[in-house]
């Protein structure tokens, strides 16, 4: 199979080695040590500023969405929320689940948000913006620099899910001065899904400090605590944690993050080129690097993931609810070459030939 998701998403042999390998003991030095330095690339990776610390959560990455809302507001915040599609719509149910005030700019499917639109909210009492950066589900990547102003003009603490554009799309943590950066794992890491990790700016580890969390397993101030002698306080999921550290170092090797970005930038780059003859409309107004969303003209999206797979041995994301049917979505990120991408292509070409596209 090869594997056009958006996580988890194909691996080098590199990290898969390091999968194949036992799991070691972690309450070792040892381990500590590679968890420390773990939290030194991601700091480094997402360009984060002075005293700015990591700590890495065993679950998915709604699991980190969902600790960021609980450790960094309460029921005095009242915060304004983009959603322009599944995950934007994660963020309003946790604010509706943790009782948290919030107000949502409702985005049509595939539209970017504008300058003007985002300032119809200006000076309103909001005390915090949250935002997934590349809304996967539509592809679009958002302003983090337009964001990052507006909530320095309205003194916001400014979240920022990077989940699937971490490492694929151009981010300066310090220099838009988010507080809150999530990532996971199974994105252009290029792990297995399991760990999700919160950067958190000076002044998000000063209101975690501050403020009490009923949690036990989501208490990011005992995170931040173990993190500093590079342990986690209860078990982790040690193997990927050892595999996201090959992986981080593997990047370093190849030139950084700066060469990441470009290599996903210039994978979505041939795809798109290679696929704008065939019987598609480009959704997102504002693509990510890391996935192309399209419409098929002709035929069911669904029926169109599902023929991949079963007859061509590939596979690529399909959506959910309203968009099942008439978007789905191909990956850039991964072990994925321009090879894979001409593939993926001529199993399309062949589908309309079928009359199946």
């Amino acid at each position: 199979m090869i594997n056009f998701t958006v996580g988890p998403v194909m691996a080098s042999e590199e990290i898969l080695s390091v999968g194949a390998e036992q799991v070691p003991y972690f309450r070792t030095s040892e381990f500590s040590e590679i968890m420390l330095e773990n939290e030194k690339y991601i700091l480094k990776y997402s360009k984060a500023g002075r005293n700015a610390r990591a700590v890495f959560m065993t679950c998915s990455s709604t699991g980190s969405m969902e600790a960021v809302v609980m450790n960094c507001f309460t029921k005095e915040d009242k915060l304004l929320v983009i959603n322009g599609g599944s995950f934007g719509e994660r963020f309003v149910r946790l604010c509706e689940i943790h009782e948290i005030p919030y107000v949502q700019i409702e985005l049509e499917h595939g539209k970017k948000l504008s300058k003007e639109k985002l300032y119809e909210y200006d000076g309103q009492g909001f005390t915090g913006l949250l935002v997934n950066v590349d809304e996967t589900s539509t592809g679009v990547l958002y302003d983090t620099e337009m964001l990052g102003a507006f909530c320095e003009k309205n003194h916001l603490f400014f979240v920022c899910d990077c989940v699937s554009s971490f490492l694929a799309d151009p981010f300066d943590m310090d220099k838009v001065k988010a507080d809150i950066m999530i990532t996971g794992s199974q994105k252009v890491l290029a792990c297995p899904p399991g760990i999700s990790i919160i950067v958190l700016s000076e002044k998000a580890v000063e209101r975690v400090n501050d403020l009490k969390t009923k949690s036990m397993y989501f208490n990011l101030q005992d995170m931040l605590k173990n993190q500093e002698r590079g342990q986690t306080p209860f078990t982790p999921a040690v193997g990927i944690l050892l595999q996201i550290h090959a992986r981080l170092k593997e990047i370093e090797r190849l030139g950084g993050v700066e060469k990441e970005v470009e290599r996903v930038a210039l994978q979505a780059e041939d795809f798109r080129e290679k696929v704008k003859n065939l019987p598609f409309e480009f959704v997102s107004e504002s693509p990510a690097n890391a996935v192309t969303p399209l419409h098929p003209i002709v035929g069911n999206a669904y029926e169109i993931v599902l023929r991949l797979k079963e007859e061509y041995g590939i596979w690529i994301c399909p959506n959910g609810g309203d968009m099942k049917e008439k978007i789905f979505r191909v990956g850039h990120i991964g072990a994925l070459s321009h090879k894979d991408n001409s593939i993926l292509v001529k199993a399309f070409q062949d589908l309309q030939n079928r009359g199946l596209l």
